[in-house]
């Protein structure tokens, strides 16, 4: 185990114009785990229900999913179910049974204590800071949320994201979150909310338009006018970090046919955070190439329904693909 992934294993009925399907495997912790799966060994921390069907916990198991950590209690697991439009760009939900989830409270053993890549999926702000302060001394540290806690939770939303590395959001939630239409301005805004260190990272994710990726130059600096006895005696005090804000822009990938769009945020994620974790390497670099691992992962999320193209990626897919990125993206002055 290299990743920890906290979130959701549910069972999806989804509904596009292009097919449907009932009952399926999903939830944030399935979709990360399964991207991520292609790059690290992910362990899930989740609960589901004694409905769960063991061919579903198999196919978890089968990508060498640490599943120690998925709780199995009596009742049901939580289930969603969303019917899309034909742009595919607006849903509606229809329903929303959190069964066991609405009571799960995340207990971590002791090796997921010992985790140095962490993502918490979309869960209730005050649940990520209660698994956060059970990893003593994580290295990387990944959050998802939503504009359902910005209205409700937002005080818990903020001390979790003042504890915090990398913030992957959409550009709606980037603008709720930060009272700012512009996207750049919204950055810094978000930006100064997160824990400042040289890992500092936002990313927002922009649909079908692809990402944008912004970092505070990944360092801080002495404050000026600060002498060195005063930065001895507190030196937390003389670092400040640098106003200016690093930008990536990568485009999404052109797909001839897009089936489902659920769990592609959550699918980018996984594979952005078990590129890290295999390469463990967070320098401005990697983080980009990080950026197009997540892409390509979610790229392929979408080219059938639920998880199953997540579940059956062959070898050498994957590398096209981020092969792909960089023709489409490379120009010569």
């Amino acid at each position: 185990m290299n990743l920890l992934t906290i979130g959701s294993v549910a069972y999806d009925s989804i509904k596009t114009p292009f097919g449907s399907v009932d009952k399926a495997l999903g939830g944030s912790a399935s979709y990360c785990s399964l991207a991520a799966s292609y790059f690290a060994r992910p362990a899930i921390v989740a609960v589901v229900g004694d409905d769960f069907a063991t061919a579903d916990e198999k196919i978890l198991a089968g990508k060498n999913i640490d599943l120690t950590g998925l709780q199995k209690i009596a009742g049901k697991t939580f289930a969603w179910g969303g019917e899309y439009s034909f742009d595919m760009n607006s849903r509606t939900t229809l329903f929303t049974e959190l069964n066991v989830f609405e009571t799960f409270k995340p207990v971590l053993s002791e090796e997921h204590k010992k985790a140095e890549y962490v993502f918490l999926g979309n869960i209730h702000p005050a649940l990520q800071l209660e698994v956060l302060n059970q990893i003593p001394s994580p290295k990387l540290v990944g959050l998802d949320t939503m504009n359902f806690w910005m209205e409700k939770a937002l005080g818990d939303l903020k001390k979790v994201l003042a504890k915090i590395d990398i913030l992957i959001i959409n550009d709606s939630e980037a603008r709720e979150l930060s009272r700012e239409h512009n996207l750049i301005k919204a950055a810094k805004i978000i930006s100064a909310m997160l824990k400042q260190s040289d890992k500092t990272a936002l990313i927002i994710k922009r649909g079908e338009y692809g990402l944008l990726l912004f970092s505070q130059n990944l360092s801080l600096r002495v404050h000026p006018k600060q002498s060195e006895s005063e930065i001895a005696a507190s030196p937390a005090k003389a670092l400040t970090p640098r106003n200016d804000i690093q930008v990536f822009n990568l485009p999404g990938y052109p797909l001839k046919d897009v089936i489902d769009p659920t769990g592609a945020g959550d699918s980018f994620a996984g594979g952005f955070m078990g590129y890290l974790a295999r390469t463990d390497d967070i320098s401005p670099a990697s983080l980009k190439q990080a950026c197009v691992a997540g892409s390509a992962l979610a790229s392929f999320c979408v080219e059938k329904l639920g998880t199953e193209r997540l579940q059956n990626l062959a070898d050498g897919d994957i590398e096209a693909r981020m092969k792909d990125f960089k023709h489409l993206t490379h120009f010569e002055l």
